[in-house]
């Protein structure tokens, strides 16, 4: 049985868009951009990648079984796994990092988990808070969805920015609550329910993205 939102049962692809910054579904044909992005932003991304415990049992897999997996997720509602597009004027979309809405529940509690991560060489033109606000607006929307919580590492100062630059609510500190960059770390933790935000959504917290890097964004 597919989820239901307010509009009738979940659907995807969904892509979505304001200004420059776009998100849109995951693509196998994206291997070889996506393989580049994470090579070249290895160093700034791994203190705040998710990892695996040493007795973790779970097998790795290839990029198109990843986008099989993520695709599958989607589809029936359990998560919501898009790139982050950026466009410079005149030019085409470039891939620029990586929005996950995950561990959706449905039922009495409606609510899921944002992670993203941004090009390092593509930082502080606004699009990681561009590209939450589309994320949470689509959720609390179309979707019907009523909490969405952000996890953020208390020494991911750049990341803490975002939360704070849309409004997030912070709700204490979880201890050793995730395995990141090989060791459980604790986690600042953040949240926004639907009835929190307006009419204009979170898009309408924000300034139009900048077309011109001044201040660092980090991934979370």
């Amino acid at each position: 049985m597919r989820p239901v939102s307010r509009f009738g049962p979940h659907r995807w692809p969904v892509s979505l868009a304001h200004g420059p910054v776009g998100l849109r579904p995951i693509r196998r044909r994206d291997a070889r951009a996506w393989f580049e992005a994470r090579g070249r932003n290895g160093g700034w991304t791994t203190p705040w990648d998710g990892t695996r415990p040493s007795d973790a049992a779970e097998d790795d897999f290839t990029f198109e079984q990843m986008v099989s997996r993520f695709n599958a997720d989607a589809r029936a509602g359990r998560s919501l796994p898009w790139l982050i597009t950026w466009t410079e004027p005149g030019g085409r979309p470039v891939l620029a990092g990586q929005m996950t809405i995950s561990g959706i529940v449905w039922g009495s509690a409606r609510w899921g988990m944002a992670g993203y991560w941004v090009d390092r060489d593509l930082a502080g033109r606004g699009i990681a808070p561009t590209a939450l606000a589309l994320a949470a607006d689509h959720m609390f929307g179309p979707m019907g969805l009523h909490r969405l919580e952000v996890a953020i590492r208390p020494e991911n100062t750049k990341s803490l920015r975002v939360v704070e630059k849309l409004g997030f609510r912070f709700e204490g500190t979880r201890p050793a609550y995730m395995h990141v960059d090989g060791a459980w770390r604790d986690h600042l933790m953040f949240a926004l329910h639907a009835e929190e935000v307006g009419p204009e959504g979170l898009i309408g917290r924000l300034p139009p993205p900048r077309t011109r890097a001044t201040t660092g964004e980090d991934s979370s």
